[in-house]
């Protein structure tokens, strides 16, 4: 299952916030902010789709994710290999590497991470 792009903001505060009730929420917003029932939805739907959860504090909830970031983020990119790139991870780090403004510390950075990977397999 996915996050639509609100869903994805929400997400992101509450990986960032651990914890968080509506109020807490709010504040994380730039202005102009979300109305509450906006943020009331976003937070149902992703309950309904088993990315957070929550526990009542008296008369607050205190929202809290359960998935990882680093698993979403993960099945995502393998999604987007998988369904833009023909299941190949060498067409994806051509694309990424050729279409993408990095610089050339940064393609030595990407390059070392790949050396480090390969030592350990």
């Amino acid at each position: 299952m996915q996050l639509s792009k609100s869903e994805e903001e929400l997400m992101n505060i509450l990986w960032k916030q651990k914890t968080a009730i509506m109020k807490d929420l709010l504040a994380s917003y730039e202005d102009p902010k979300p109305a509450t029932t906006t943020i009331a939805t976003l937070l149902k739907r992703m309950t309904d789709k088993g990315f957070i959860a929550y526990k009542t504090l008296g008369r607050s909830r205190e929202y809290y994710p359960l998935v990882k970031k680093k698993d979403y983020f993960s099945k995502h990119v393998n999604g987007l290999i998988k369904n833009f790139f023909n299941d190949s991870a060498s067409q994806f780090a051509s694309f990424f590497t050729q279409e993408t403004e990095l610089t050339k510390e940064e393609l030595e950075d990407l390059k070392a991470l790949i050396d480090r990977e390969l030592k350990k397999k």
